[in-house]
Order: C-alpha cells, then structure tokens, then sequence
C-alpha cells in the first residue's frame, strides 16, 4: 500500500463515517430521553433514500400514503386517550398534525411525482414524509410503552423494524435504486478528488451537529430534552411533557435517518433492508460511547468508517465480520467493570 491508497481509504472512511455518526447520535439522543433502542432507525434511512430516489424518478413512494394511514391512526388513539376530557383546541392540533398535515404532503407527493419535482422538492418531500413517520410510531408504539421496562421496549422496537421493512418490500420492491447527486461540483487536493456528494456530505454532517448543539444549549425544548434525559422523573416534576419531549427525540431521529438516506443513495444502490445494515454501525459507534456521549459517538462512528474502509482493501469479504467485531472488545471492557462497580455500591 502507498501513501495515495493510504489517503483514498481515509477519505471513503471518513465520508462513511459521517453518515454513521449522525446515525449514532440520533440512536444516543432517542435512548437518553426515551430509553428506546431504536432499531427502526435503519428504515428511517430506507424511506428517506428510496421516497427520494422514486420522486426524482417520477415514481409515487408509498411511504406517503403510510404517513397518512399512521396518521389517523394516531389521531384515532389520541381522541380515545383524551375522551374523558375532550377540548377543542387540542383537538384541532391533533387533526392538524396527524391527518391535515400528512394529507397535504401526500396531495403534494401526487404532484411531484407526475411533474418529475427539482431536486430541492423532492429532497423537502422526503424528509416531512419520514418525519411525519416517524411522529405517528412513537405515538402508536412507544408512548402507550413509556413507563414500562427497556426490555419491552427493546421488544417493541425489533416489531416495529420487521412490520417496517416488510413495509419497504411491498413499497419499493426488491429491486435496488438510485438517486440523482446533490451536487456535481468536484474539488481536487493533490491526489484526492473530492465530489460534490462528498463535499456535501461533509457540509450537511458539519452543519447538523452545530445545529444539534445550538439546539440543546440555547433552545427551551432542546433544555427540556437534556433535562428528561437527565431525570425523566425530575423533569416530570418540573413541568416538563415527557411524552413531547419523546416526539421531539423521534421526530429529530427520523429526520436525521432520512437525511442520512438521501446522502447514501446516490452513491450506491439501495435497497429496501439496506439501512439496517448501516443503522447497526450507528448502532456501533452508540454503544462504544455508551449511549450517552455525543462527542464520543462521533468519534466512534469516524474509526468505524475508517476501519471499514481498510477492511474492504484487506479483506472485503470479511468487512462486515471486522466492523461488528469492535463491539467485543468494548462489551468485555464493560462486563469487567461491571461486578467492580456492583461491590463498591455493596460496600
């Protein structure tokens, strides 16, 4: 190996990495506030990539029709949870949110996808589909759950993956797709060449995780969140809507999954089971950090990239073998410190 593969293996590292940062830390934020570990998000990446390759195509996604039917049944559950105390304004946020607004997406998905929408619609389209996806399972699957053990949670989480990637099958088929690129700017530095998908990637990564910390340290609801985090129950005692704070945590989460989809898929195909494969990595890089470091998940997520990307040069038909297997070192650590930590509460 020369110091040019040296440099090209770092870079696809890196951009690989990127993506599975923002997907850790999506895993970290929705386990901090809801305890939930959500394996769902790898489908996140799926609808997002794939509702926005089928637009650009002129395809009509059925993902927005699912948002629609998630929706009233959402809004079905809310009326019967508050029929003791029905108010009209709640009721009408609830229509609003859980039927009008999906409803209006899909009448604009129709249009787009019979016009071949710009990319920017498309990209847009994509990300209020998912995003509505995603508000309508934690209310479905999750909030009924909230009070309940991290095991039946954990349970309802692995459900909700298998019902929606069966979901993605029947939506998008079995055959893998495509999107156009964000940008076809290229960018030279000696012997790299940087696309303007890479570039992008970088830029959108960057710019999300500065949003992300101006987000928790200056806005109320992103105080409200560090704070459920924290203490679930002192939050609760404060004032704070735990159950608004989850729908925060999902919506960010399907939002980030389906952005990271739409950075993937045009530069390789996709398919309908593909982002459990790249939501586990997340998954990685959260449980080396522990589920709680932001900073260390973003790390983690950037070796793993790296370690995957030599893996492929060295030994490409064990690559993922290679990737999962840094889990085992950090779960032997854990396991070690564990009966320590359990005889210094004892004593």
């Amino acid at each position: 190996m020369n110091s040019t593969i040296l440099l090209f293996l770092v870079q696809d590292g890196i951009t690989n990495g990127a993506i599975y940062a923002l997907l850790g830390l999506a895993l970290v934020l929705v386990f901090a506030v809801t305890r939930v570990i959500l394996i769902p998000q790898g489908e996140f990446v799926t609808y997002g990539a794939l509702t926005y390759a089928s637009l650009a195509s002129g395809q009509m996604p059925g993902t927005a029709k699912l948002a629609v039917v998630m929706g009233i049944a959402a809004f079905v559950l809310d009326l019967f949870a508050a029929r003791r105390a029905l108010h009209g304004r709640k009721i009408a946020r609830a229509l609003a949110v859980n039927i009008a607004l999906p409803a209006a997406v899909l009448a604009l998905t129709v249009w787009a996808a019979a016009h071949h929408a710009p990319v920017p619609i498309a990209i847009a389209l994509s990300l209020v589909i998912v995003a509505s996806i995603g508000l309508s399972l934690y209310r479905l699957a999750f909030q009924p759950l909230a009070h309940t053990s991290v095991l039946v949670l954990l349970i309802a989480s692995v459900g909700c993956h298998l019902a929606m990637q069966g979901l993605g099958l029947l939506f998008f088929g079995a055959e893998g797709q495509r999107g156009p690129v964000l940008a076809d700017a290229a960018l030279t530095a000696g012997p790299l060449r940087f696309t303007g998908q890479s570039l992008a990637v970088y830029g959108i990564t960057v710019a999300f995780i500065i949003a992300l910390w101006l987000f928790f340290g200056l806005s109320l609801y992103g105080k409200a969140l560090r704070a459920t985090a924290v203490n679930r129950l002192g939050a609760r005692l404060v004032g704070i809507r735990t159950s608004l704070s989850g729908q925060i945590a999902f919506l960010l989460a399907s939002v980030i999954g389906a952005l990271s989809g739409i950075l993937i898929v045009p530069i390789t195909t996709l398919y309908y089971d593909t982002g459990f494969l790249i939501g586990l990595k997340g998954f990685i890089a959260a449980i080396i950090a522990g589920l709680v470091s932001y900073p260390v998940t973003a790390i983690a997520a950037l070796m793993i990239g790296i370690v995957e990307a030599f893996s492929s040069f060295y030994a490409s038909n064990f690559k993922e073998v290679i990737v999962f297997m840094l889990l085992v070192p950090v779960l032997l650590l854990r396991s070690l410190a564990t009966p320590a930590a359990l005889e210094e509460e004892k004593d």
